[in-house]
């Protein structure tokens, strides 16, 4: 069987070289089948044996390698052409001048608002102590309960201190009688001293003429004198008396004011947040809890201010409260009291907040955070954080001089709102920085900047 030969002059195309030989290769395989499906003598085989020609083998390996090089630059061509892209770009950002947005610096609003935590306490609380020995007869109130100044909270029963009360009252009427008695007694001594006295005057009298003797006017004389000294006595014993009815009456008052003690009543306005003891228990006065109550119309809440915002918080200055578990509620309150004093362990200054609480929405304990709107008179320097250059070196900022060249400040960092932060001392209003610089950015070099808004550093 003949085959044609490829032509190889150049007339046909790669493509219908390679269509040729395809099928030929397809016919070879058919027929090899072929001769292996058909039993053949080793004649027969002899005689159907091929072998391909030389050029046709020449011609299969002029296709691979056609092959391959068409795949070598289907390849090899799109990266190198990359590759070339990437080495310009790459050639002329590095000799390109960067590109950064700068901001002007400015001072922030003298108006300024300091967020501190803080815990809520009543402005009155105190404990309810028993003023009277005895057992709780009967408890008023409860945990929770809100109560008005002189409302009764609880009974306390104390038979003791009856018998106490009766025991003095007859003490007292003892007293009374024992003054009367020492006023009788004056009073009678007092008529035996007028008796004596003009006894005595009368023989005063008698003894000049001789009508009585020496001794017998000597006598009643001493007498006089006797009882001059009786009323004396007398007299300091109505006094002794009137003390004891005086003690006895105090004594009485006090038990009296005690028996009162027996009905526990609310000094203030306010709400019962502790109570102790149920009915029949035993209360010694002075020392035995009852209840516990505050006043809750009115809310305090106590502050540490730093140092560096000591002097920016005046007395009457407005202070908003918000507390995490009333979500989107705010709370209105005034700077009330303020040390003089910073605490020398903290370096803090005490603040005292009151906060109005109409609603009873606020409970003392709470956890709060409290803003203060507090007005200074020399506001620092704002800038975005982005702004800030935080390494080894220290904070840094990249000024950006008339001749666009860049100058790494280091500056003194102060209150962090997040998105802007306050500086202390490196930079001047009117400074030109980059508002995001790089890691990479050094001393000297020059760029070129543009604007960018400065809004979000307004406050």
């Amino acid at each position: 069987m003949r085959r044609s030969e490829p032509d190889l002059t150049g007339t046909e195309d790669f493509a219908t070289v390679e269509q040729r030989l395809r099928r030929e290769n397809e016919a070879l395989r058919r027929e090899l089948e072929e001769f292996r499906r058909v039993p053949h003598t080793p004649a027969a085989a002899s005689s159907h044996a091929w072998h391909p020609s030389r050029l046709t083998i020449v011609a299969l390996c002029i296709a691979v390698v056609i092959v391959l090089v068409i795949a070598f630059f289907a390849g090899y061509l799109p990266l190198h052409s990359r590759t070339v892209t990437i080495a310009d770009e790459a050639n002329v950002r590095e000799h390109a001048i960067p590109r950064f947005g700068v901001i002007t610096v400015r001072r922030s609003s003298s108006d300024s608002g300091l967020q501190l935590p803080g815990n809520i306490q009543a402005i009155v609380e105190a404990p309810i102590l028993a003023r009277a020995d005895g057992y709780l007869k009967q408890r008023m109130v409860d945990i929770g309960d809100r109560v008005r100044s002189g409302q009764t909270l609880a009974i306390i029963e104390a038979p003791e201190l009856d018998e106490q009360v009766r025991q003095a009252q007859a003490a007292l009427d003892q007293a009374r009688a024992a003054v009367g008695q020492a006023e009788a007694n004056l009073r009678e001594g007092r008529a035996e001293l007028e008796l004596a006295r003009v006894t005595a005057k009368r023989f005063a009298s008698l003894v000049g003429d001789g009508s009585v003797s020496a001794q017998e006017n000597d006598q009643y004389q001493a007498q006089y004198n006797s009882k001059i000294a009786a009323i004396n006595a007398l007299e300091q014993a109505v006094v002794v008396q009137k003390s004891a009815l005086g003690a006895a009456e105090a004594n009485l008052a006090r038990l009296q004011n005690i028996k009162q003690y027996r009905v526990v009543t609310a000094p203030f306005d306010g709400v019962i947040t502790q109570r102790n003891l149920d009915s029949g228990a035993l209360v010694n006065h002075g020392t035995t809890l009852l209840f516990r109550m505050a006043q809750a119309g009115e809310l305090r809440i106590y502050l540490n201010v730093p140092q560096s915002h000591a002097d920016s918080v005046h007395k009457g200055d407005g202070a908003r409260v918000t507390v995490s578990n009333l979500p989107g509620k705010q709370f209105t309150g005034a700077v009330a009291r303020i040390a003089d004093a910073l605490d020398p362990t903290t370096r803090t200054l005490l603040v005292e907040i009151h906060v109005p609480n109409p609603e009873n929405l606020l409970m003392p304990g709470m956890y709060a955070q409290v803003e203060l709107s507090t007005s200074r008179e020399n506001p620092p320097m704002i800038v975005p954080s982005t702004a800030l250059i935080v390494s080894s070196s220290g904070t840094r900022a990249a000024i950006v001089g008339a001749n666009r060249r860049v100058h790494l400040q280091t500056v003194v960092p102060g209150r962090d709102y997040g998105d802007r932060i306050e500086i202390m001392s490196g930079l001047h209003v009117g400074d030109i920085v980059i508002a995001s610089p790089s890691d990479v950015i050094h001393e000297g070099e020059e760029i070129d900047p543009y604007p960018v808004a400065s809004d979000k550093i307004a406050r």
